[in-house]
This record gives C-alpha cells, structure tokens and sequence, in this order.
C-alpha cells in the first residue's frame, strides 16, 4: 500500500478532537495504517510492537491468513441475512463447537450476539426468566460492559459511571478476593454472605457473575478455591453462576476458558473478543434448560451471529488446534511472566507479578509498599513504552496495572524484543534499583 505523506499521527488525532467526542478516549496518539501477527505500522511509518491485541481481541495476531481466507470465503457467498429472517450453517457449527468446549457435564446451548457488553447483558435476561429473580451479586474491581445493567454491575466508577446514573437496581457488589491487599477469600466470601444478609435475601437473587481473572480491575486471578464456594452457595440457594470471560476466553489463559482450571463448571459462560480474531461477535454458552428459559423471539439482534464474524471465528477455532496455540499460551506466559519477575527483583516499585496463561501483568507502586499505587509511574512506562516502540496497555482500579495482551502468535523473538523495551524503559524511569 502506498503511503499518503500529508497523513500523519498529529494531524489525524487534530481531525479526530473535531470530529469524534472526548469521551471516546485513546490511550496511545497513533493511527494504525497496517497490521501483521504481532507488530503493527502507523501513518507515518513507524513500526511498533503489540503488546495490546486490541484489549485482548488479537490471541491470533492480526490478519492470521485462516482468519482473512475464511471471511474472503464468506463474503462471496453472503454477508447479511439477520439470524431470525434466514439461518445459516456457519452459526450452528459454531454453537457446536462451543457447546462442545465449555466445561460442565450437562447439555448446553450457545447464544451468538456483537459485543461483550451485550453478551453479559443477555446472561442477566437469561438468568432472571429461568430463576424468576431479580437480583445479582457482581465484584469490587470486575468491569462488565458499558450498557447501563452491565455498568450497574461494574465495580469501578471513574471513567466507566461517572455521570451516566442512575443504574439498574438490585445490582450488589462483593469483594473480590485479593491477596497482596488482604483480601482473603474468607473475607470474599463474608462479603457475599453479607449481602445476603443485610441487602437481599439469596431467594430473590437471579446470578452471581464474576470473572475467573478479573480485567480491567488488573488481572486479578479469582483462586479456585473461591470459585469452588462460589459454585456451592450458588448450588445452596439456587443461584446461577455466571463467568465473564469476555477477555478471559478463546485460549488467552492456556485453556479455552479459564475457569476451567478451578475445576468448576459455571451455569453460563460470557465470551467475546478473541472469539473471532478482530470480527464482532459475542456469545453466551450454557446449560440448555436455563438457555431455553427465555420465550421465543425474546433473544436475538439485528447483527447477532454475523455471518462474518462466525465464518472467522469458526477460523481461529481451527488455527488454534492446528497450532496447539493453547500451549503457546502457557508457553508465552510462563516467558512474560520469568522476565517480569526478574525485574521485579531489581525494582522495588513492581508490588507483584500475576496472572494466567499468557493474561500477565505487574503492579506498579511507591516506596516498595503496595498501598500506595503508582499511577503516574505506570502511565509513564506505557508512554516510554511507546515512544520505543512498543504498545502496552495500563489498568487497576487505581490505574498502576501494566497488562500484557501479546498475541499468542508472536515469534519469541518479538516478544522477547517487547519484553527488553519494558525493562529498558523502567531502567530509564526508575534507575535506583533495590
């Protein structure tokens, strides 16, 4: 492709701060011109390696050749029909597949939607018309969509709520349990049974959604024992589990889903972004008595399933088992996660190193002591990052979360390349070493 010179990064953000509403935010002043596997050019050239995947859209890579082959396949035949009005096969294989995937062993149908968003939000629906209840119990920290119900559930205000109350009622928020600022999973629990006690009694209370490693809250890792007694409350008081693994699925943590490795198999699992390797769709998978709970007609959307997005996600099914890109996630991971460590022990501002699979971030904070987060350090190391070359993403409830979204894709070569610019670029920040 031949490059338009009178483009440029400064003159395309000036059109975009006319154009496009400050509430769309971006973390990184560059416009993308192309993208292949893991690394990424702009408008004016520059390459730049992607540790971001699109908030972890991308676990294989940008443009994987399946990926585009199957959407050129598909878009010669049709693109459109709207699930409801004209089926098409592409949708069926893909509930299969998936319903064949999610742990559980009980029948399961898959619902196909767009976004995370309105994956998460269709569950709530699901959960409410086979329990006949009306509340649900989220987490402190857990981020789930920007739609009103799911920001309702969100555990994070500034920059998702603020402003946009108020929120769907009988929404409950629990602590999740977090180790390094001593959140036991006893003390997770009591908050739930708390809520149980004080707020809403369990028999009115539809869902209890959580995430296996919470996102945006900063790759918090739910341990299993907490999902374990989550799985026996819910059992106790008939009270459906749903895991959001909107960021969590399709491969990123080394099994197709996470939770998986708590050995607990929730009543439905929510899933988006990697699903089809940068095409829109979203899914609910569950147990088929509680899918079918809802009427006929009272499920659905205009662009649910597309048949793009299916034609590409059916794709990345296949790329993985061809190139066992589950293990690749732990493989990758276990490289993230050995090098970050190792400057966590020269750098007293990194409180800890987490995650699972290849979903790895560290935290970043002052004087050694993980109370006092460090926000400014963390956004400097994303700019310092990028003006190196490399794209790396921040998140927290306090914004001091380095997360790490590499395509399970990369050469370790790229990645290894990635890895020596984040240790370079803290080096440069943070000089005194412990």
């Amino acid at each position: 492709m031949q490059r338009d010179n009178h483009l440029n990064n400064a003159a395309l953000m000036a059109r975009r701060q006319a154009a496009i509403p400050r509430g769309v935010g971006h973390s990184h002043q560059i416009f993308i011109e192309r993208g292949e596997n893991a690394e990424v050019w702009d408008v004016e050239g520059r390459r730049y390696i992607d540790f971001a995947g699109g908030i972890a859209v991308l676990n294989t890579g940008h443009r994987h050749p399946a990926v585009i082959n199957a959407v050129k396949a598909q878009l010669d035949q049709y693109t459109h029909t709207c699930f409801q009005v004209l089926a098409y096969e592409p949708y069926v294989e893909l509930a299969e597949r998936i319903n064949a995937k999610a742990p559980g062993d009980f029948a399961k149908k898959t619902l196909f939607l767009t976004t995370g968003a309105e994956a998460v939000e269709n569950a709530i629906k699901i959960a409410r018309a086979h329990t006949g209840r009306s509340g649900v119990i989220a987490f402190t920290g857990g981020y789930h969509g920007r739609t009103l119900m799911t920001l309702g559930l969100t555990g994070k205000v500034a920059p998702y709520k603020t402003g946009f109350g108020p929120f769907p009622s009988e929404i409950f928020h629990a602590r999740f349990p977090n180790a390094l600022h001593g959140v036991s999973v006893d003390d997770a629990m009591a908050s739930v049974e708390q809520i149980l006690k004080n707020d809403i009694e369990a028999t009115r209370v539809a869902a209890i959604i959580v995430e296996p490693v919470q996102g945006e809250g900063g790759f918090n890792v739910a341990p299993a024992d907490f999902l374990q007694r989550l799985r026996a409350l819910c059992d106790t008081h008939g009270i459906l589990l749903i895991a959001d693994e909107v960021q969590t699925g399709a491969g990123r943590t080394g099994t197709w889903f996470a939770v998986e490795q708590s050995g607990v198999a929730p009543d439905m699992i929510t899933m988006a972004k990697s699903m089809a390797g940068g095409f829109p769709i979203s899914a609910v998978v569950g147990r088929a008595d509680v899918m079918d709970a809802p009427a006929a007609g009272g499920l659905g959307g205009t662009y649910a399933g597309s048949p793009m997005a299916c034609a590409a996600a059916l794709a990345v099914m296949d790329v993985f088992e061809q190139e066992n890109l589950l293990q690749r996630s732990r493989d990758v991971g276990q490289r993230i996660t050995a090098s970050l460590q190792a400057l966590a022990k020269r750098h007293t501002c990194i409180a800890e190193v987490r995650g699972l699979g290849a979903m790895v971030a560290m935290e970043l904070c002052k004087n050694g002591d993980p109370a006092q987060p460090d926000a400014e350090l963390t956004k400097a190391l994303a700019a310092e990052a990028t003006r190196r070359g490399l794209i790396l993403l921040t998140c927290g409830t306090y914004g001091n979360v380095v997360r790490i979204l590499v395509p399970l894709t990369a050469s370790d070569a790229v990645l290894d390349e990635g890895l020596a610019i984040v240790a370079d670029a803290l080096a440069t920040l943070q000089p005194t070493q412990a």
